[in-house]
């Protein structure tokens, strides 16, 4: 059996999901290097071999969470 989803309607460059998230686009560059298209991250092909990392509305929701996380794992230990 195969499991067939529909394509997203819409996704947003990283330039664009950085302003949405409020976070440096370097960040979500790092954050984002590992994810797959499951979790939705694509690549966008344009002219002249120009391209760029996107995500659907899944995907944002994804790297708020490796955001979190990224925060919380680099936060600074109170003493």
């Amino acid at each position: 059996r195969c499991l067939t989803m529909a394509p997203p309607a819409h996704v947003f460059t990283i330039s664009r999901a950085a302003e949405l998230l409020g976070e440096d686009e370097e960040l979500l560059w790092d954050l984002a290097t590992d994810m797959e298209p499951e979790d939705g991250c694509l690549w966008i092909h344009g002219t002249s071999d120009q391209q760029t990392m996107a995500f659907t509305a899944q995907g944002l929701e994804y790297l708020r969470k490796l955001i979190l996380e990224h925060k919380r794992n680099t936060a600074p230990l109170r003493s």
